[in-house]
């Protein structure tokens, strides 16, 4: 992979940076229940279809008494996109050449009163450059104070940049994360922003402040709940809820599906799958 010019190599240290913290944050909750758990971290090469070095990542892993599994993924990867699948990219139809740089995170929890949570943010360039990403709350037993509290953040984070970005990609969310043979949403939606390319430094400020605000809203939300007794209905609810979780991972998510045809490590890709989950 080609070395990193300064907008990647700034992109990449930010997402980094933003993985220890949020790993910090979540493995201070586990201690906070008397549990000893930490994130494992593997690292992975990629290797292009050329035969050239393609980048790689790390992938960070917790199972603990809270965080029943929750993966941190950072990947900095580059190279050529094959055949067909440079079509679907934007700017890749011109020159299938690419490269790639983003956080990727996904929460199943062990006490079904906590939401499970995704969040991903990257910064994509071919001949266009753009940042997407976002963050969801997926809660079995859904909560009218959590879900308020964890779209008026990201609302705030939005506003702070643009009137009109908390409304559009609210929208965008929750047509993006809704899964169409089940005719039910993925969960309570949050934003998901994709092409953002009007100016490298705001659009990198407003996908900065997509970060800090999931930090800011969901550990209180996993304090909140995380000592609440639950039944085994509401375990069983919860198994249900991750099963239909599983099917629009592996169905419609785009990131999926960018890390398989990029060749991208497959623990970290199929990380956001559930640890236990049922179909009745």
């Amino acid at each position: 992979m080609p070395p990193l010019d300064p907008q990647q190599t700034a992109a990449r240290t930010w997402f980094e940076s933003l993985r220890d913290r949020v790993c910090a944050e979540f493995e201070a909750i586990e201690r906070e229940a008397g549990s000893d758990a930490a994130f494992e971290y593997t690292a992975w090469d990629r290797t292009d279809p050329s035969g050239a070095p393609g980048g790689g990542g790390v992938r960070g892993v917790m199972k603990g008494r809270v965080f029943e599994k929750v993966g941190v993924n950072v990947s900095t990867v580059g190279g050529t996109f094959e055949g067909d699948f440079a079509r679907s990219i934007h700017g890749a139809d011109e020159d299938p050449r690419f490269f790639a740089t983003g956080i990727s995170l996904v929460a199943h929890m062990a006490n079904p009163h906590v939401p499970a949570v995704h969040m991903n943010t990257r910064f994509l360039a071919t001949t266009k450059r753009w940042f997407g990403g976002g963050a969801d709350l997926n809660p079995p037993i859904p909560y009218d104070a959590d879900t308020a509290e964890f779209h008026g953040v990201l609302k705030a984070a939005c506003d702070a940049h643009d009137g009109g970005y908390y409304p559009r990609f609210k929208a965008w969310a929750d047509d993006y994360f809704w899964i169409p043979h089940r005719q039910v949403h993925r969960g309570v939606g949050g934003i998901f922003y994709d092409h953002l390319e009007n100016d490298f430094d705001a659009d990198f400020a407003f996908t900065r402040a997509v970060g800090e605000a999931f930090l800011a809203a969901y550990p209180p939300i996993v304090r909140r709940r995380m000592d609440m007794p639950f039944t085994d209905a509401d375990r069983a609810r919860q198994l249900a809820w991750r099963g239909r979780y599983a099917e629009f991972n592996l169905v419609y998510d785009r990131g999926t599906l960018f890390g398989l045809k990029t060749g991208g490590n497959i623990d970290a890709i199929l990380m956001s799958l559930p640890p236990l989950a049922t179909w009745e």
